[in-house]
């Protein structure tokens, strides 16, 4: 899975019509994402984060806690800072500097750089794709603020000059988007404008012209493709929780008196349970109940439908209440397990992980 976000809605449609199969996904606090297919196989989720970069940042945090993406993809456009760049072309952004940063005291302003590098592996990736594509693509820093700079001559133009002089580009989202991946185990994020305008006082001819259009364009076509490639070469999932078959299970003693009876609880509780479950049964109890995490992270990430997902809820009931027999009905247990690897076989970590519990029924006593 990799997340694309956009600023604008013309970059957020350009994105759009690249991916297939599209579904909406409402986060609880309302954020609408819609997830479909990458070209070439993969998901992307896509979402409209609006302009300047602390939106981008909230956003971005929400969309790696639903998706938990491979990385984290920002299209759009961007003004050039030097004439060297063709109205057209691709960035990608080799740094990300909030250029905002700073100090104001009776000797002047001072600035505090803040930056943000591409990740290895991404920027190889990228560099890759760029031989292979016929977009141009340039790679270099981008200055990233939360002002539209127009101008070669106003106090920001001269800053961004006299303080970050390396930079390309300038825009107004990828510092938050950048930030959001350093705090999440630095997940890769890269930044891929296309070039609309020059920043130097003709963003109106510019855009009469449809520079932002083709800009656009140029620069969804080129992030889709890399999301493809970024989709095939990292781990689909790098920060899901990953359960060591080797590790004992824990096991919860607990009593009862009179006629009442206790066990262990794999997710949900179906009537009378043993109080005296072996250990075997009470680590598969433990693993279906991780089992049954991931796979609503799934539901939520859209790796898994609405029809996979009630009718693996349905199996997970079955396996539950087989478990809880005394002996546990072995039969039953792996059927429900076998039934279940077909509804979730497109998860790699879902069926790698009943693979693991299957293999822990199989060995029981």
């Amino acid at each position: 899975m990799i997340v694309i976000l956009t600023a604008l809605d013309l970059e957020y449609e350009a994105v759009r019509d690249k991916l297939h199969g599209l579904r909406p996904h409402t986060h609880q606090h309302g954020t609408r994402f819609e997830v479909g297919e990458l070209p070439g196989g993969g998901r992307a989720a896509l979402a409209l984060v609006g302009k300047g970069n602390h939106p981008a940042a909230v956003l971005a945090e929400r969309a790696i806690a639903e998706f938990s993406p491979a990385a984290v993809l920002f299209a759009g456009v961007a003004g050039a800072l030097y004439s060297h760049l063709e109205l057209g072309d691709v960035v990608v952004a080799t740094h990300v500097y909030a250029y905002h940063g700073g100090t104001s005291d009776d000797d002047g302003q001072h600035s505090r750089p803040r930056a943000w590098e591409i990740s290895h592996h991404a920027d190889q990736v990228a560099r890759h794709l760029a031989r292979r594509v016929p977009e141009k693509v340039r790679f270099g820093p981008i200055a990233a603020g939360e002002v539209v700079l127009d101008s070669v001559t106003s106090y920001h133009a001269r800053w961004v000059h006299e303080h970050y002089n390396d930079a390309v580009a300038i825009e107004m989202e990828g510092a938050g988007v950048a930030q959001a991946g350093h705090l999440n185990s630095a997940l890769p994020v890269v930044v891929v404008r296309g070039i609309s305008d020059r920043a130097d006082g003709t963003k109106t001819t510019t855009d009469r012209q449809r520079w932002q259009e083709k800009a656009v364009a140029n620069a969804a076509n080129f992030a889709v493709a890399l999301a493809a490639e970024l989709n095939r070469s990292l781990p689909k999932n790098p920060r899901s929780p990953v359960v060591d078959p080797t590790t004992p299970a824990v096991v919860t003693n607990n009593s009862a008196s009179g006629n009442a009876s206790v066990g262990i609880q794999a997710g949900q509780v179906y009537g009378a349970v043993n109080s005296s479950q072996s250990r075997p049964a009470a680590g598969i109890a433990e693993q279906l109940s991780g089992f049954r995490e991931e796979l609503r992270h799934a539901r939520r990430a859209g790796l898994v439908s609405e029809d996979d997902y009630s009718a693996a809820e349905a199996e997970l009931t079955v396996a539950g209440k087989s478990l809880a027999k005394t002996p546990p009905d072995q039969r039953k247990l792996l059927t429900a397990l076998k039934r279940l690897v077909g509804l979730v076989s497109d998860v790699a970590e879902l069926a790698s992980r009943l693979a693991t519990i299957i293999g822990a029924v199989k060995g029981m006593p």
